[in-house]
């Protein structure tokens, strides 16, 4: 589960550059550590395959009022009826600097890859009647957050971003993925 995350434009020329983009379009986001419902950037692909920024809120609405749906599984997203239909057409991609895991024993950890500023989490968007709101992806740990917790956050690497935005058939394929070794400090 990925209940968490961190956006730093300090520390990442990308992030800044999405920020500023954000705020270009004269729209809020936060920074900083991420909670659920924040209004975040997001990658989203255009109608004319270009790749853009947007703002919207993490987590769709759950089905008890004050409740929020933050991840989906990729082993069953394309079979549930929340989800499918927006994994298949509404992709988007979480940029952040990296997210947190807690251990049983309520010990947090951040977790980055080893040599980036910047990690690109898989998710997908949805409308809904106060706008579009978005959801992270996560599939089983891998042995790097595993003694930590069971699930992570589905990774894309910069260069399949594309093909994650407008390819279906890549996305599918992609959940299948192993998942690259990340390093975790204690935060």
């Amino acid at each position: 589960m990925c209940g968490r995350y961190f956006l730093d434009p300090g520390e990442s020329k990308e992030i800044e550059e999405i920020i500023m983009n954000i705020q270009y379009k004269n729209m809020d986001v936060k920074t900083g550590e991420i909670f659920p419902t924040n209004t975040v950037p997001l990658l989203v692909g255009t109608p004319d395959h270009a790749i853009d920024v947007e703002a919207m809120a993490w987590g769709f609405h759950g089905f008890k009022k004050s409740q929020s749906i933050i991840n989906a599984r990729s082993e069953t997203v394309t079979e549930k009826k929340m989800f499918a239909k927006a994994f298949s057409s509404t992709r988007c991609v979480f940029p952040t600097s990296g997210f947190y895991e807690w251990t049983q024993e309520k010990r947090k950890f951040f977790f980055r890859e080893k040599d980036s500023e910047i990690l690109y989490l898989a998710g997908f968007y949805k409308k809904f009647e106060d706008g579009n709101r978005s959801i992270i992806l996560t599939t089983a740990a891998n042995k790097s957050i595993a003694e930590i917790h069971n699930r992570m956050p589905v990774i894309l690497e910069k260069d399949t971003i594309d093909r994650w935005l407008f390819d279906y058939q890549f996305a599918e394929s992609y959940l299948k993925e192993q998942m690259p070794m990340l390093i975790n400090t204690p935060a």
